[in-house]
């Protein structure tokens, strides 16, 4: 098997930054939860999240070594697989934060939709990529997005609400980079467009009862400060207080007050405003503007690739990757609603930091044989 030597180095430089940046950030936003809350060692988190970095560099490795075209051919057993797995999660699963979307194995838990991220991206890539010449046919172009919302709607209903979004995202945004004639195109946005209303209108018309309370209080991110002795303010008015903390220098590192259990998720969700309090918002914009870098760079990836199998795992990366930052951010700075989505690289997480460098590999492997088959042709 020969080594793929030409790789993105600017891509796999910020990836490394930010897992190293991140390593720094889950100790010391984890600190004391981990000390104070769950008597453990103040390096618990940091020793675990290390191990699923660890690991999870040995998925990258895979991904950059092995052609796509191995995995996206095993992704429809994979994705069989997906679905027996979270319809098993009704019987076998284990509840965390409302939602029923974990397999607790003892020694780690396993989220399954997680890595069903993927898995739905490299079914998408493959199927596409066998029916690319047929993409007109309607039954061809929904009948994997069908097979894909069976998946969605499984999460939905653990009920996990923020990675239905972002797996409904993925989809919908690899739907919309397929080469498809405008006449395919057109009735199809008409379409979708009267879905969305249709939806709102549901939701207005009864009052979101369709929604539990617990995900209706999540609207209620208006003016949290008010709320701070409720459950709809208290996270988010906290959040608040930590990136007026920080100012435009910050603490200090390890300086945070407001990880003494005062941000109960200070280390997955709310990593963020722990960074600016403690790094200012400088650092802050720094690492937004690092993101926008990468998912340049992912995008740059997907628009080169020389066939659509690898153009979709790209787009579809770019999705997943950008989705995770959008709606971490626009919940922590309270833009819009929380949904307990991890940041990239910097939260802790045991099945998303697998999942999400082994995609990174996948964008690796993507450039690399775009590389050579453009090179083998001249």
């Amino acid at each position: 098997m020969k080594k793929p030597t030409k790789l993105d180095k600017p891509l796999l430089i910020v990836m490394l930054s930010f897992m190293i940046f991140g390593l720094i950030m889950v100790l010391s936003a984890s600190s004391m939860a981990s000390y104070m809350r769950y008597h453990n060692s103040i390096y618990y988190y940091l020793i675990r999240q290390g191990i699923f970095m660890l690991i999870g560099m040995v998925g990258f490795l895979v991904a950059v070594y092995f052609p796509t075209k191995l995995f996206k051919q095993i992704s429809p057993v994979l994705m069989g697989g997906l679905i027996l797995s979270l319809f098993g999660l009704m019987v076998y699963g284990s509840v965390y934060n409302a939602s029923k979307a974990w397999y607790d194995l003892k020694f780690f838990t396993v989220q399954p939709s997680e890595i069903g991220k993927i898995i739905i991206i490299l079914f998408l890539a493959y199927y596409y990529n066998k029916h690319k010449d047929d993409l007109d046919n309607q039954w061809t172009l929904f009948k994997p997005i069908l097979i894909s919302l069976i998946s969605i709607i499984s999460v939905v209903m653990q009920p996990d609400l923020g990675t239905g979004f972002v797996m409904f995202g993925i989809v919908f945004i690899i739907f919309y980079a397929l080469p498809l004639k405008k006449e395919t195109r057109s009735p199809i946005n008409k379409i979708f467009l009267g879905g969305v209303l249709l939806v709102i209108l549901t939701l207005i018309l009864t009052g979101g009862s369709l929604l539990r309370d617990y995900q209706l209080k999540r609207f209620q991110f208006i003016n949290p400060c008010e709320r701070y002795e409720e459950v709809t303010g208290y996270q988010l008015c906290n959040s608040i207080i930590a990136l007026y903390n920080g100012g435009l220098t910050g603490k200090g590192m390890g300086e945070s007050t407001q990880k003494y259990l005062y941000l109960p998720e200070s280390h997955t969700d709310f990593i963020f405003p722990i960074i600016v309090e403690e790094w200012g918002l400088i650092v802050g914009l720094v690492i937004i503007g690092l993101y926008l870098f990468m998912l340049y760079r992912i995008l740059r990836i997907a628009r080169r690739a020389t066939n659509l199998g690898n153009a979709i795992i790209a787009y579809g990366i770019f999705a997943y990757v950008f989705l995770h930052i959008a709606i971490n951010l626009i919940g922590v700075l309270n833009i819009g609603p929380l949904t307990g989505v991890p940041l990239p690289f910097l939260s802790y997480g045991g099945s998303y930091t697998l999942t999400l460098l082994f995609s990174m590999g996948l964008v690796q492997r993507v450039h690399y044989e775009t590389y050579k088959k453009r090179n083998y042709n001249k």
